[in-house]
């Protein structure tokens, strides 16, 4: 058995994916790199049986039909044979010195037999033009090189948030959840870090900076224009957050608040960004949002719209949306979101 998996989701990205796999190759034969190429247009396909061929026993090159980000990644679940699973999209990379601590860290957890539902580190916004490139750390919450519970899980800050550029999971752990995946839809990646939360028991934090997450490319799904025109998706994803994980079951208080600050703010992005798109189709949208929710989990919505943002987001007319926007502005600037 592999000790790390790790899926590489490619679509029509043979621009950039040599980068990130050649990094992730110097992980050696302890770690499994499945290339998932989702139904390429150009040469990913091949690229990938390039590095099969190179590699073998280490690349696996996995060609499906296109079903967007979220069937690529559950291919890559579904393949996995290592004890540990890990994301890296195509465009993203990882430091290799920090790899090395990471691998070193996971072996000796399973020489030990203590391996854990979710290892954390930290990842770096590498913004194209950016003099100051934001580092997402979490050595203020959460204790450091320990085996902990969420009982020993300090607060996080707002914007604080465990994306999926910080985590692997034990592999059981995406199985045991029953983590399905959307196909064709984008912003998945929420999905996958919160659904399978509720069944993390043990985690363990390595602060080193793994992670390269880049953001500049023409077209990326995170720009805001993007994901406006997006926002169906984006509101299908909030969605299916809040029917798959019923907050008032979870026992752990640390764990539910965590995870209703992360439900919160993915509300309040799919808000804004019908509010910002300007237009009176995306504005039914945002209330057909609320409604929904509401319906689904009165007591959660109650605490929604209780919040601060939760009140902004939802203030009446033109006038109202203004100040949405206003408010969310300064909250961009001042927590940091893309």
């Amino acid at each position: 058995m592999k000790l790390l998996s790790i899926a590489v989701p490619c679509y029509n990205s043979q621009d950039y994916m040599r980068h990130c796999i050649d990094t992730l190759l110097t992980g050696g034969d302890e770690v499994e790199i499945l290339i998932v190429d989702d139904g390429s247009k150009d040469g990913t396909a091949a690229i990938a049986d390039e590095y099969e061929a190179a590699h073998p026993g280490v690349v696996r090159a996995i060609h499906q039909e296109n079903g967007g980000h979220g069937s690529a990644v559950m291919a890559g679940v579904r393949n996995a044979q290592g004890i540990y699973f890990k994301v890296v999209d195509s465009d993203d990379w990882v430091d290799t010195d920090a790899f090395a601590k990471v691998l070193d860290t996971l072996r000796r957890l399973k020489e030990e037999g203590t391996e854990v539902d979710l290892f954390l580190c930290n990842y770096i916004y590498d913004k194209v033009g950016a003099k100051h490139k934001r580092v997402m750390r979490y050595a203020n919450a959460i204790p450091t090189e320990k085996v902990i519970t969420w009982d020993e899980v300090g607060r996080l800050r707002k914007g604080q948030y465990i994306l999926m550029h910080s985590v692997i999971y034990r592999t059981q752990v995406l199985r045991d959840c029953g983590l399905e995946l959307p196909r064709h839809t984008f912003y998945v990646d929420n999905l996958f870090v919160y659904v399978p939360m509720p069944y993390v028991k043990t985690m363990y934090y390595l602060d080193v900076v793994l992670y390269h997450y880049f953001i500049g490319r023409g077209g990326q799904s995170v720009q805001e224009d993007v994901m406006i025109r997006r926002i169906d998706q984006q509101i299908k994803v909030n969605k299916l957050m809040a029917q798959q994980v019923k907050l008032d079951t979870i026992e752990n208080r640390r764990l539910r608040s965590y995870m209703f600050n992360y439900l919160e703010i993915i509300t309040v992005i799919s808000s804004i960004l019908c509010l910002r798109s300007g237009l009176e189709e995306n504005f039914c949208k945002k209330q057909e949002l609320w409604e929904f929710l509401e319906k689904n989990d009165a007591d959660v919505y109650r605490r929604l719209r209780r919040g601060i943002m939760g009140r902004v987001m939802n203030l009446p007319g033109k006038f109202g949306r203004g100040i949405a926007v206003t408010a969310y502005k300064i909250t961009q600037r001042t927590v940091g979101f893309n």
